[in-house]
């Protein structure tokens, strides 16, 4: 296998998403987690997910080789641009975003659900859950955690870092079970467009987190701590 010193097969998942963002593109692609499992090394998330750990060091090397796109290195940049960063990429836009897929699914659940009334229901009541815990977890960040790593107290969070930590992987269960929930969020023969829009719009908000929490665990909350 012809790979580099910072891309093998042992390398944590996390890492290579740190070191090569691009990356990220191919864990998305075949579902990767790399944010709440980024402590994994590649080769065992490969191998539990039946993926050919070669092949998907090779789609990463393309990945990184054939795009002129630069890669923006947080692991480098000053902790409150990366703080300002992650207001600005992903809490934000999250204060329109979780309303707004609230009001599509409530709108197919009431059109939609009797045609799959129990999965209609959980979808809404693991969507609802996921957004008031969100809500909740963001509003700590922004008034608890980010002051003191501004102020360059990261060091004495470890408290606020674990309680994070700990939602983080809460909110990563309840993707996973949007997804089964929602067949990959691959919508049924004759959906209609809302329909379609919030199956696309539950893969966006997937999409995001994953990269949002990666920027946490794998970059913000490590830096954070040994300041």
């Amino acid at each position: 296998m012809t790979t580099t010193p910072t891309l093998t097969p042992d390398t944590t998942v996390g890492e290579i998403a740190v070191d090569h963002p691009l990356a990220t593109r191919v864990f998305a692609r075949h579902n990767i987690d790399f944010c709440c499992g980024g402590g994994k090394p590649l080769a065992e998330i490969c191998t539990k997910l039946g993926l050919d750990t070669e092949a998907v060091l090779k789609e990463i090397h393309h990945e990184l080789t054939s795009s002129d796109e630069p890669q923006r290195r947080w692991d480098e940049a000053p902790l409150e641009e990366l703080v300002d960063h992650i207001l600005t990429a992903y809490h934000r836009p999250l204060d329109e975003e979780l309303p707004r897929l609230e009001a599509m699914m409530r709108k197919v659940n009431d059109v939609h659900g009797e045609k799959d009334p129990e999965r209609f229901a959980e979808l809404l009541t693991v969507y609802l859950a996921l957004k008031a815990e969100l809500q909740e977890h963001m509003m700590k960040e922004e008034q608890i955690l980010f002051p003191m790593i501004r102020q360059g107290r990261g060091a004495m969070a470890t408290g606020p870092v674990s309680v994070m930590m700990h939602e983080h992987d809460s909110a990563g269960e309840a993707l996973r079970r949007l997804r089964e929930l929602t067949n990959d969020y691959q919508p049924p023969e004759g959906a209609c467009t809302t329909w379609r829009a919030l199956w696309h719009g539950l893969a966006a908000l997937e999409t995001a987190l994953h990269e949002h929490i990666h920027l946490e665990n794998n970059i913000l909350f490590p830096r954070a701590l040994a300041s």
